[in-house]
């Protein structure tokens, strides 16, 4: 789908006070009666280029995991998601919208024509001979749009499809990033499976070598059991973890469209580890998150499209000028052709409805107040998620060193109670404290590892959709100017 430079244009805004500049270029004179809405955001970051919502942007991002199996999913959810038609279907319809209300600017022209066979019968005095008779007429009408309602209408609507077009580029953004987090919770998770299933082949072992040994007297009864309450404890959470990867399957599927068998030969085909990100730096974040993300954009473009509403309500408070014709031709084989026509203009002076149209000001008014309010409040979501993500990356990667010592020293300290189990020197008491340790610190180092990549992905989103780390320039983002409702 590509856009018009028009359309561009106004993709660019930055802020509600950019977007009343662009407004009041295309001549919207009647918007001082809103109160704008002030977003602050840091100026320090550093900003880099957008990716513009591209596809290929997008996909090649994924790449940098180095996992065919995960870009060709992510692929496969772009071009057949129904989240994505849903979305392209809304821009056919804003479009319509706008064809509609640019429709209303220019003259319209009606016409007709008829054609009737007529006349008689009965004696002589009363009989009428047949007749043909003919018509044919066009209305003509064309309202002037004296103070800017037809336009600022059409300006909402043009709005609102470059808006609808900022949310098909949200959309495709969130569905690639929650493709690719239930891509590595399902790599993970095949790991945490591989892990309980070692564990009941290991218990399972002991639990044979423990029953050997109270058979010959040289075991007790009890721990028989605990080897036993082990192994099926162990079995249990096996299956349930086997059940939750069979579920991220189906999750799978339901992103990418539905063909369950496809997405089970990509998941044989890659990497039976959790993807890791290449080349992924970020020092710092950037001011231009608010310009990358679609979801912001929209939310700009929604605070526009009301202030080109409002401008129409009150334009719809003063008169209005049409210019009408007529030109009728009518002929009869009878009396021959006639061309009656008219011309000339009308005015349309609202004087009593109620207070009707101060109340669509209002409401108006109102709409463009809840649309600023959701632009201010997405632009500190935005920075929240920026700021939350960054976090939990970094308090992620300083937990994975001390979790994989963990899991190190906790195996070798396990190694060393089994040994002395099997001499005699340690409980089984003692032997399965050191097992349950050894292996929930490992099964803690996957879940890092997992939660890692997740939250790189977290990022991505709340970026937009992906930057290029090596492409930083200074970008202050602007705040919105300040003013009073009149």
């Amino acid at each position: 789908m590509r856009k018009t430079h028009e359309h561009l244009a106004c993709r660019k805004i930055i802020s509600i006070g950019s977007v009343v500049a662009c407004l009041l270029v295309s001549g919207c004179t009647t918007v001082a009666g809103l109160r704008s809405h002030e977003a602050k955001v840091a100026e320090v970051w550093h900003a880099t280029l957008p990716h513009g919502g591209e596809t290929s942007e997008l996909v090649s991002w994924w790449w940098t995991f180095d996992d065919p199996s995960l870009t060709a999913l992510i692929a496969e959810a772009q071009a057949k998601s129904p989240d994505l038609d849903v979305a392209a279907a809304e821009i056919e319809r804003a479009r319509a919208a706008l064809q509609s209300a640019q429709a209303h600017r220019i003259p319209a022209l009606d016409g007709s024509a008829s054609l009737k066979r007529s006349g008689s019968g009965g004696d002589a005095s009363n009989r009428l001979s047949a007749s043909t008779t003919t018509a044919g007429t066009l209305d003509a009408s064309w309202e002037i749009d004296l103070f800017g309602k037809l336009r600022h209408r059409s300006e909402a609507a043009r709005l609102r499809v470059d808006e609808r077009f900022a949310d098909w580029h949200a959309a495709r953004v969130s569905l690639a990033a929650e493709v690719a987090d239930h891509y590595v919770q399902f790599r993970a998770c095949r790991q945490l499976e591989r892990a309980y299933a070692a564990e009941v082949t290991s218990q399972r072992e002991t639990m044979r070598a423990t029953e050997t040994a109270a058979s010959s007297g040289f075991k007790s009864s009890g721990e028989v059991a605990l080897t036993r309450a082990s192994t099926a404890s162990s079995a249990s959470t096996l299956t349930a973890q086997r059940a939750e990867c069979e579920i991220l399957v189906k999750s799978l599927a339901r992103l990418t469209g539905g063909d369950e068998p496809f997405v089970r030969s990509l998941l044989k085909k890659g990497k039976s580890s959790i993807p890791q990100p290449k080349a992924l730096k970020l020092t710092s974040v950037p001011a231009e998150v608010l310009r990358q993300r679609p979801d912001i954009n929209a939310l700009e473009l929604e605070v526009a499209a009301a202030m080109a509403e409002f401008g129409a309500a009150k334009a719809d408070l003063y008169p209005s000028l049409s210019l009408g014709g007529t030109l009728q031709i009518s002929g009869s084989s009878l009396t021959g052709t006639s061309a009656p026509w008219s011309f000339g203009p009308a005015l349309s002076i609202p004087l009593l409805d109620g207070g009707a149209r101060r109340a669509t000001v209002k409401g108006a008014a109102s709409a463009y107040d809840v649309a600023a309010a959701n632009y201010r409040s997405g632009v500190l979501t935005a920075v929240a998620e920026v700021e939350t993500a960054l976090v939990r990356i970094d308090s992620a990667r300083s937990r994975i060193g001390d979790a994989a010592s963990a899991a190190r020293n906790y195996r070798l300290y396990f190694d060393t109670v089994d040994s002395n189990w099997r001499a005699g020197g340690a409980s089984l008491l003692e032997r399965e404290d050191a097992r349950r340790s050894a292996h929930a610190a490992e099964v803690s180092l996957i879940e890092i590892r997992r939660e890692t990549v997740r939250f790189w992905i977290a990022l991505y989103k709340a970026l937009g959709g992906g930057w290029d780390a090596n492409t930083v320039s200074p970008m202050p983002l602007p705040q919105v100017a300040k003013g009073n409702r009149t």
